[in-house]
């Protein structure tokens, strides 16, 4: 089982936010917070079609892909049923094929997320209390529109 925690997504510029469960991936290395959003995502924000997007080439399991980044575009949070973090500024890494959020080691990092049991989706914030150990959500896909 993978580790998945509940992200609360907000345009940086702007009042539009989401609310997905998010992968956290540590194989997906960047060198700032980096969160891979579907264009569903993308467009829901209203990020999507933008100007401000850079088309950027990314190493991926499948292979090299280029992708459009809106760099400092998103404010994340993890939201749990007691408590929100701290927002974290993040790029918005718009995908045409992936369905699902995906969390960068850097922002996994910002946010404090602590992965305590990967093969069982068992995570918690560094700022919980000593022994507070918390499940993975459930997959949020985000499907194209037909």
């Amino acid at each position: 089982m993978a580790v998945r925690v509940r992200l609360k997504i907000k345009r940086a510029s702007g009042a539009k936010t989401v609310e997905t469960s998010a992968l956290v991936n540590s194989g997906f290395e960047a060198v700032k917070p980096q969160l891979v959003i579907p264009l569903r995502v993308a467009e829901e924000l209203g990020i999507w079609p933008t100007s401000d997007a850079k088309e950027e080439d990314y190493g991926t399991a499948g292979g090299r892909r280029r992708f459009f980044v809106v760099h400092d575009a998103l404010k994340v949070c993890v939201t749990t049923t007691e408590l929100e973090s701290q927002e974290v500024i993040s790029d918005a890494v718009i995908s045409d094929i992936e369905e699902e959020v995906l969390i960068s080691d850097k922002l996994g990092g910002e946010l404090a997320i602590a992965i305590e049991d990967l093969g069982e989706g068992l995570w918690r914030l560094k700022s919980d209390k000593r022994g507070k150990v918390r499940k993975s959500e459930e997959p949020s896909l985000w499907h194209q529109k037909a």
